[in-house]
């Protein structure tokens, strides 16, 4: 595995790490930030069953991200080859486009990386870059629900808001 690649998991590792200690935090945040987006939004019509099912949604997206961090899964996830169409393809396949914020995450993995990193240099690194970039794809959730907001985007939007409050 080349620096840059043990650095993108190093930063995985630590979102993992850092959102499983919160997780208890964040379902509560997540369950206030909904009420407070469905309020925001004028959205009248919801019963407490569908409150309920965009908690669920919620709640399920945060396992997703969590396993999409999760050591084990990044392992899976990025040591298959796959063509650039692929991964361009996995980038867009939400109502979000990550490609731009991904890109310049990875520019800021290049920017930091160097040789013969420890596994003490990794985990500090890693740690930089969430305090700087925060957790992908956050940012590209955030801007494109802020241009377009709607309540089939607001699992992964309140998920997004939820997390960042928690690493920053």
């Amino acid at each position: 595995m080349n620096p840059t690649s043990m650095l993108l998991n190093a930063y995985y590792e630590a979102l993992h790490e850092l959102l499983e200690a919160k997780k208890t935090l964040l379902s509560t945040r997540i369950q206030e930030l909904l009420k407070e987006e469905i309020s925001r939004l004028g959205i009248v019509q919801l019963t407490d069953e569908r409150i309920a099912a965009y908690q669920e949604a919620c709640l399920a997206f945060l396992d997703e991200r969590l396993e999409t961090y999760n050591p084990l899964g990044i392992q899976y996830t990025f040591d298959n080859l796959r063509t650039p169409e692929a991964v361009q393809f996995e980038l867009q396949l939400d109502w979000y486009d990550g490609t731009a914020e991904f890109e310049t995450l990875m520019e800021a993995i290049r920017g930091k990386v160097r040789d013969g990193m420890s596994e003490e240099i990794l985990r500090q690194l890693a740690g930089e870059l969430i305090r700087e970039m925060g957790a992908f794809p956050d940012n590209s959730i955030l801007s494109a629900y802020a241009t377009g907001p709607s309540s089939h985007k607001l699992p992964d939007y309140v998920v997004a808001r939820a997390i960042e409050e928690m690493i920053r």
